[in-house]
């Protein structure tokens, strides 16, 4: 269905005169009549949407690269994934909180500790969100963060290896929705609870309809080496019990400071969509976090018992380790009266976004009928001359029209995310009427609309959410195709738009498929990273790996008690050994395999029939160990599942497994048939 300026205005009227008449249905009208309204009919000419001129600047010739890197979260697949600019082509997809049978990503015994939380060992998360490493506010292509939305961390993936190389858990949180938002130098790495929950070092033992006296927020501020990128949870604050949405820090003039929206300001428990929809306004919190760190060397800060898991990855010998924390530092905001501020915002906020310059700050009220752009400058004023309006929970309350700089008047129905080109304009989503809407940051004028096929939720500028943004391209990552694919029984999948920017009029010119379901999304040049320095293979001289077997001569088999370890290499194309004999029923097996090829591109894999857990894919020069127990008596082959050579058929190997007390000695061959036979 298309919706024309006009139309679409009269429509949101009448939908706000309604709603703002009957607060208790507020949610459910402007959710249920704009999806009616925009998913439940066929925009006109949405099949050939993209013309040809347009369609041109999305190819890629083949054999040639890509402009940009597109790191795209994957939602309740648990991984990210990696496109392609402008040709939306997919390169790789990294699996970060979720295991995955292709790479044995928390199938191999050194990546199962990447997987330990204090919970044990989760293998599933919601990654929601991603963000880049930033160096002066500007983007520097070193590493990638993710977060888990469900069992609260935050992982940082190195973008020399395209590998995950570290998670840690965040205590007192429940959901992790507003994370990973990261200052202008890297210097932290910032989460917000999604739901508020009585904090792990008090009594959770409560009645849950004793939110508000029980139940807390926790803001979670993880330190960041500048070398290594080794993480830290350096201090969290502790606030009143509300949901926190999304989140930006300050850049520029409000470097120093962090913005987080916040809703459930009801401290509803039950039946959100109407409960936590009541009032008009609910609030972005602004954070002082130099303020906070003066406060921590003022020792006003306090250490609370909490567990948590802190994973990191160690490139020399390839594995995990796993190391639980009892400790956190935790500072009171309403204590500290100046570390946090409300500010009023319409109304169910999910966006929070700072523009290039750090002045600006843009909410977007999922239900609300206008975009509030407040001005740093303007708050700093308003805090300095007590333009306060009381305080919620302890937390000061700035007066709305202090801290505003202005309204976009009518931009559409459902603003959720925005982003900035570099030039003095914003682009901001909407879900409901299915659209992304340009305006002038400073005017608050609209300037262009464009489509969206259908329901987007976030978008992406490379650099967009930077002090230098690259502009040229944005990425428009919707909820529902319905038409826009081949069908595929009940679940469609969700897609990515590209759009043109470079002129004054968005252009659509390419939409694609993504894995799971893409919430936010980052984007760099790409030579920035794929000339950091990335890694090729790993030199089998450095490989630190306590059962590496560098040659063939290497290759053995050991027995510890009923532990069998099997010191194997692989190279196109055989393993050595390729027979095994001599392994009892009851035993443990463990297969350490290292890859000796030292050329690029050149894996294998391994696998063994009846292996309960997964396959290995190890990469040249590395070690990697598959645990198998065998569950009866017989002969078992293994092969490699990557096709690596002409010959990756022959590529292939048995071992056999007898009664437990036979007396069949421990021993392997390559070469030669062992026992020698008649």
């Amino acid at each position: 269905m298309d919706i024309e300026l006009g139309e679409s205005d009269s429509i949101s009227q009448f939908l706000i005169t309604y709603i703002m008449k009957n607060k208790f249905v507020q949610a459910i009208l402007v959710i249920a009549l704009g999806s009616a309204l925009v998913t439940s009919c066929k925009p006109k000419s949405s099949g050939d949407a993209v013309s040809g001129d347009a369609a041109e600047k999305a190819y890629v010739a083949p054999g040639k690269y890509d402009e940009f890197y597109n790191f795209v979260s994957g939602g309740f697949s648990g991984q990210l994934s990696v496109y392609g600019l402008p040709s939306g082509r997919l390169f790789r997809v990294i699996p970060v909180f979720s295991v995955d049978p292709e790479k044995g990503w928390g199938y191999s015994e050194e990546t199962k500790p990447m997987l330990n939380t204090s919970h044990g060992f989760v293998p599933w998360d919601d990654l929601h969100h991603t963000e880049m490493s930033q160096t002066n506010g500007e983007v520097d292509g070193r590493w990638v963060f993710g977060n888990a939305n469900n069992t609260p961390r935050i992982a940082r993936i190195d973008l020399k290896t395209f590998k995950t190389a570290e998670i840690i858990e965040l205590p007192n949180s429940g959901g992790n929705h507003s994370s990973p938002f990261i200052t202008e130098n890297t210097e932290y790495v910032v989460a917000g609870t999604r739901f508020s929950v009585p904090a792990d070092y008090s009594n959770g033992d409560v009645p849950i309809n004793t939110y508000k006296e029980n139940y807390k927020g926790h803001i979670s501020f993880v330190s960041v080496d500048k070398k290594s990128g080794e993480m830290d949870l350096a201090f969290q604050i502790v606030t009143p019990g509300v949901n926190f949405d999304l989140s930006h820090a300050g850049k520029g003039k409000s470097h120093g400071w962090f913005f987080f929206s916040c809703y459930n300001t009801e401290q509803a428990n039950t039946l959100l969509e109407v409960n936590a929809s009541q009032k008009d306004k609910d609030f972005i919190m602004a954070v002082n976090w130099k303020k906070a760190e003066e406060y921590i060397k003022a020792g006003k800060g306090k250490k609370q018992k909490v567990k948590y898991a802190h994973n990191t990855w160690d490139e020399h010998t390839h594995s995990a380790k796993s190391v639980m924390k009892d400790e956190v530092l935790v500072l009171d905001a309403s204590e500290l009266k100046d570390i946090c501020y409300m500010i009023p915002c319409p109304k169910s906020p999910h966006g929070c976004d700072v523009d290039p310059t750090g002045e600006f700050i843009v909410g977007s009220g999922k239900l609300a009928a206008l975009i509030p752009v407040f001005s740093f400058d303007k708050l700093q004023a308003a805090i300095k001359g007590k333009k306060f309006e009381g305080n919620y929970g302890g937390i000061p309350v700035v007066k709305y029209e202090a801290a505003l700089h202005g309204e976009v008047q009518k931009p559409g129905l459902g603003p959720l995310h925005t982003e900035f080109d570099g030039k003095g304009n914003a682009y901001t989503t909407f879900f409901v009427s299915s659209e992304v809407v340009k305006w002038d940051i400073k005017t608050l004028k609209v300037l262009d609309r464009v489509p969206t096929y259908y329901s987007v939720g976030h978008l992406c500028i490379p650099g967009g959410d930077s002090k230098k943004p690259f502009g040229k391209y944005l990425v428009a990552y919707n909820k529902i195709t319905k038409d826009r694919y081949l069908p595929t029984g009940p679940e469609l999948a969700q897609s990515a738009q590209i759009f043109d920017i470079s002129g004054d009029k968005m252009k659509l010119i390419l939409d694609f498929p993504t894995i799971g379901e893409p919430h936010y999304a980052q984007a760099a040049p790409a030579d920035l990273i794929r000339n950091n320095g990335q890694l090729k293979f790993y030199k089998l001289d450095d490989n630190k790996h306590p059962y590496a077997a560098k040659g063939e001569k290497d290759a053995k088999v050991v027995r510890e008690g009923n532990k069998v370890h099997v010191y194997m290499t692989s190279i196109r194309s055989h393993f050595a050994p390729d027979n095994i004999e001599g392994v009892f029923l009851g035993d443990e097996v463990y297969f350490h395999v290292t890859n000796l090829e030292q050329d690029w591109d050149v894996p294998h894999g391994f696998a063994i029939k009846g292996a309960n857990n997964g396959e290995l894919l190890i990469m040249p020069g590395e070690t990697t160990t598959l645990k198998w127990v065998p569950d009866r008596v017989g002969t078992f082959p293994f092969y490699c599942t990557d096709f690596c050579s002409a010959l990756h058929q022959e590529m292939q190997g048995y071992i056999r497994v007898s009664p437990k007390g036979s007396n069949v000695p421990l021993q392997f061959s390559l070469g030669t048939n062992v026992p020698t036979t008649k």
